[in-house]
């Protein structure tokens, strides 16, 4: 069966998803979770142990507290209350931790550090998935056994006012509450205005028995503006405020002769020095947690915070309210709580956390008895039981005392070992999923290079041989054969698998496809073998021999994508690898060079030769070219690699990004500060005006207008939102949101894209004509564009002009002067798309205190920026090296309204890790959270570099009538190879490395951006396939 390199590609794409997809599913790890579908009731629990004759004792310890007020506020670092800057951000918190009746903490919290699995910890005690960081966005139920269930069935009656995941992860749980959307970051006052409304009546009635508070402003801010921004002591003093008061009302409460309350403050996660969570520093995983009650001691001063982890909270609070422990705990309960009650009961409260833990541990672990905790339990228990006894006749000497102390300490020394034993399974890998993921994605590739010589050939068509595949006894005995391990493996399989849940429908069919591949690949060798690899192509060095054979520049490509492919297996190299690519593009800017110097200065041409048509235009005529136009054409096309390096080099002073060197200032900082506000604007001025002369040369006259005033509505919005100023504003107050202008530019980018979309029809369908084709295509790559330049923030603006400006030139003077086949042309702009990636700015963050002396010295300041970008890979570096700034605050004297949409920031470059996903574009131009939009947005934002580049391949090369017709799908071909060499090899990789200590912060952030990358790329490829056919249609 022949079919097109396009559709061929495709296809392989499509599957490679799916193949991955799959991967992903055994991969990140399934919580882990007792066998038991049942919740823990207050019947299940255990005896107390006793030795000897006398009767087990069921009885529980009374509650600790009557009531419990959870105060969470997201993103709050430990150090914005322990810290050096504490007594001036929470003064009232600080004096309570260091002379009221309290417990200080520092909770760590797993990654991955956003808010909905850190819910999921602080409420069932278990260590959510790493895949939970994508569900984030959806929270479904929460069905396990969690602590909000237990006090529901106790008959607790429960309060709720803040972020809505609460309400979506627990339906039903609360008699009352009022949810704020979580992801609208934009507004970071009334998101908790809408909170403490309802304080004041709630704290004066006696109808609730918990009470919890969400607050979300502080990471809002920090999303923002980062966690060294002038907004940071405000709105820290408000919740100072906001604990006071609800302090205050507890005390006025307490009743003589009744259980006291217990007040709580914690944070989900911390919070970078970017101003982002998601990752596992030390500002991300560490905070605070105070426990404030009259039950505890009267501190005497200021005590170093003792280290717990997040999941302590869970089993502390439950046995506290007198609850059953969830099931799939893996907390210990923290024993300062329990420090004024007897040692009987504080005996008893470990104990029935040690069973708990010791159930789990049972599921979960099947050599459990192995495991030194669950020894030192049952000895415990033992001890225990002798100490029972001894108390029960009445000992009251020092020997029982002693005893107990003895006990206790075996008790926690227990449970220590037990938690740690189920935290460092994390959850079980399904392999089964991972191997026959891996198995799909590097059957779909080999595949995809044993058709490389019939892809890349004149005709472009790949002959599959499906037909006799499946016709063939190997494809009826390898289903056997497979079906036969499938059914092995799961009902042999000790733990749960995904790949086994299938239905036997999706399992048949991904069976008989797996036989289908494995028998295709084998006829497609057997083929090969005999003949030598003869692909017939073209390149610049070539003098028209008709064996495929590699040039300089072919050698480099290849080396390169090789080489960038081995280096992912370092977690430096993940950490830092756009050094990998601006080394690359840097090179390729030479090799390019070096062509250009031969084709100009060392080859002599024909008396026949004359110099070709540049690309399609209506005022340029190839037949009418002077001699002194020639020349400059000649000389441009010297200067452009030149060029080329220069703005890439002063790109990558622009955004800092990766690990080593993100503290460090950049030019974006430089432009963010407010006193150069005023430059920000003129930048983004010009370059708003650049990108139009760039884009509208080849767009119709009703794109073009759109296109300008789609631009001026661009800078509107950036005025309205207070990035940039019109020389009538002399501040940078805000006046609006932005909503307006926004919408306004929405409406032109559809508008445009409708154009374009109208004008690919018509060429199609209507007319085979070529120039309405290019046309359309263009205004669909302006609509883009303009698209990109509304989410750019406006000192990113210059990435988005020098990428226009790089693929004019190499459109004009390079690819076509040079005769770049379509393969050399597709991995060049490959190469260039993952460059600008990491040029592109990502989250945003605040300036680190040591850059404002930049504010200050400008000259001195773009001189450093400029030294310190140059800074490349250390190699002792890796993922310890992690930036240690000192807190401090913005010299910004203008404080923005609440009505700010963005408060003037700066950001990093995009990375591999997923803070620096910039979630505030997601909001453009929407007064609410709204999914679709906001995922759609914040994709094309994290990906327009790679984007932007693809999308002009295929407009370059469909827009080329002198080429070959099969040049899209050769284009398709080599896009499709690019992707899917390093995807299939870093499965390979991190399933390898998956007891790597930075498997979760380094490498797994980087297989979901390859996963993401790899699903993206399968666009383009059918948008390639559909123009291809276009081309193909048009030709005949």
């Amino acid at each position: 069966m022949k079919v097109r390199s396009s559709v061929f590609a495709s296809f392989i794409l499509i599957f490679e998803v799916f193949g991955v997809a799959l991967f992903l599913r055994g991969f990140f790890p399934v919580p882990l979770k007792s066998s038991v579908s049942s919740k823990n009731k207050l019947s299940d629990l255990p005896a107390e142990p006793l030795t000897g004759s006398y009767p087990n004792s069921s009885r529980l310890p009374q509650p600790l507290f009557k009531r419990v007020v959870i105060m969470l506020v997201d993103a709050l670092r430990e150090d914005f209350v322990f810290g050096p800057n504490g007594h001036r951000y929470m003064p009232y918190t600080r004096h309570v931790v260091e002379r009221g009746s309290s417990h200080s903490f520092v909770a760590k919290a797993r990654p991955p550090t956003v808010t909905m699995p850190r819910i999921k910890a602080l409420t069932t005690g278990s260590i959510p998935g790493f895949i939970d960081v994508v569900m984030n966005l959806n929270s479904p139920a929460l069905l396990e056994d969690n602590l909000l269930w237990q006090a529901k069935t106790a008959g607790k009656k429960m309060v709720f006012y803040g972020d809505d995941t609460w309400v979506r992860l627990f339906p039903k749980h609360f008699m009352e509450y009022d949810g704020t959307t979580s992801f609208f970051v934009s507004d970071y006052t009334e998101v908790d205005n809408n909170v403490t409304r309802h304080l004041d009546s709630t704290l004066k009635r006696d109808d609730w028995d918990i009470l919890i508070l969400h607050y979300l402003g502080l990471d809002h801010i920090g999303h923002i503006s980062g966690p060294h921004s002038s907004l940071i002591q405000p709105k820290l003093l408000e919740m100072d405020d906001i604990l006071k008061k609800i302090h205050s009302a507890l005390i006025s409460k307490e009743a003589e002769g009744s259980l006291p309350y217990l007040l709580v403050l914690c944070g989900d996660h911390g919070m970078s020095e970017t101003g982002s969570h998601g990752g596992s520093s030390e500002p991300e995983v560490n905070t605070p947690l105070v426990l404030i009650s009259p039950a505890f001691k009267r501190k005497v001063g200021m005590e170093k915070p003792g280290v717990v982890e997040q999941v302590d909270l869970t089993p502390t609070l439950a046995l506290g309210l007198g609850l059953p422990i969830s099931q799939n705990s893996v907390g210990r309960i923290i024993p300062g709580v329990l420090e004024e009650t007897s040692l009987r009961d504080q005996l008893r409260y470990l104990h029935l956390n040690g069973h708990q833990l010791s159930c789990l541990l049972k599921d979960s672990t099947p050599d459990y008895e192995k495991e030194a905790g669950f020894e030192q339990f049952r000895v415990a228990e033992k001890a225990h039981g002798s100490w029972m006894k001894l108390f029960l006749e009445g000992n009251t000497s020092e020997v029982l005392t002693n005893m107990g102390n003895k006990v206790l300490k075996q008790y926690l020394e227990a449970l220590a070992a037990m938690s740690s034993a189920l935290s460092k399974q994390l959850g079980k890998y399904d392999m089964y999923s991972m191997v026959a993921g891996t198995v799909f994605v590097f059957q779909l590739l080999l595949v995809l290079l044993l058709a490389m010589p019939e892809a890349l050939s004149g005709e472009a068509t790949v002959d599959l041989p499906v037909l006799s595949a499946l016709l063939s006894l190997p494809f009826y005995l390898l289903c056997l054969l497979l079906a036969s391990v499938h059914v092995l493996v799961c009902t042999s399989a000790e733990s749960s698998c995904y790949f086994c849940s299938l239905s036997w429908g999706l399992v048949f069919a991904a069976v008989a496809f797996s036989s289908a591949m494995f028998c295709i690949l084998v006829s497609m060798a057997m083929r090969r073998l005999p003949l030598g690899p003869k692909i017939h192509g073209k390149s610049p060095s070539r003098s028209g021999g008709s064996e495929w054979s590699l040039s300089e520049l072919d050698v480099l490509l290849l080396a390169g994508t090789v080489g960038h492919t081995l280096s992912l297996a370092a977690s430096s190299f993940v950490e830092e690898e756009h050094q990998t690519w601006y080394f690359l593009l840097s090179t390729l800017c030479l090799a390019v060079f070096q062509d250009v110097c031969r084709k100009y200065f060392r080859e002599q041409r024909g008396p026949g030769d004359e110099e070709e048509p540049i690309l399609p235009s209506k005022d340029c005529h190839p037949s009418a070219h002077p001699r002194a136009e020639v020349c400059s054409e000649r000389w441009l096309a010297l200067a452009t690699p030149p060029f080329t390096l220069l703005c890439c080099r002063l790109l990558r002073s622009l955004n800092q990004t990766g690990v080593q060197w993100a503290h460090r200032p950049d030019m974006g900082h430089w432009l963010n500060s407010s006193e150069h506000r005023t430059v920000l604007s003129l930048l983004a001025a010009f370059c708003l005006l650049l990108i139009y002369l760039l884009v509208q040369r080849r767009c119709s006259w009703v794109s073009k207008v759109a296109l300008a005033l789609g631009l001026l509505g661009v800078y509107s919005y950036r005025a309205a939102v207070g990035n940039v100023l019109f020389p009538w504003q002399h501040s940078g107050r805000t006046t609006s949101k932005g909503t307006v202008e926004a919408r306004f530019v929405y409406v032109f980018i559809l508008g445009i894209f409708f154009t374009g979309t109208k004008d690919l029809l018509r060429s199609q369908i209507v007319t085979a004509d070529a120039k309405l084709k290019s046309r359309g295509l263009w205004e669909i790559y302006s609509g883009l564009v303009l698209l990109v330049s509304l989410l750019f923030r406006p000192h990113n603006l210059p990435v988005l002009c020098c990428c226009l400006l790089i693929q004019t030139l190499m459109a004009r003077f390079i690819w076509k002067k040079l005769h770049y086949d379509a393969a050399q042309t597709t991995i060049m702009h490959y190469w260039f798309g993952q460059a600008f990636f990491y040029f592109q700015g990502g989250a945003g963050h605040s300036r680190p205190p040591s850059q404002k002396r930049c504010e200050r010295t400008s000259k001195r300041c773009f001189s450093e920026v400029l030294i310190n970008a140059s800074g490349s890979i250390d190699s002792s570096g890796g993922s310890e090296a992690r930036t240690g700034l000192t807190g401090g605050d913005f010299n910004n004297t203008n404080v923005p309204t609440r009505n700010h949409m963005e408060h003037p920031s700066s950001t990093d470059g995009n990375s591999n890790n997923i803070a620096t996903v910039d979630i505030s574009v997601g909001f453009v131009g929407l007064e609410s959270y709204v999914e679709a939009p906001a995922v759609f947005l914040t994709a094309l934002s994290t990906y327009a570099g790679p984007l932007l580049w693809a999308c002009h391949l295929v407009c370059y090369l469909s827009s080329q009538r002198d080429r070959s017709p099969v040049a899209v799908g050769h284009g398709c071909y080599c896009l499709a190879l690019l992707r899917s060499v390093p995807a299939a090899a870093y499965i390979v990789l991190v399933t390898a490395l998956r007891y790597h200590l930075f498997i979760w912060s380094v490498f797994s952030p980087k297989l979901l951006y390859e996963s993401m990358h790899l699903l993206l790329t399968a666009g383009v490829c059918l948008f390639f396939n559909t123009m291809e056919q276009s081309h193909s249609s048009s030709k005949s």
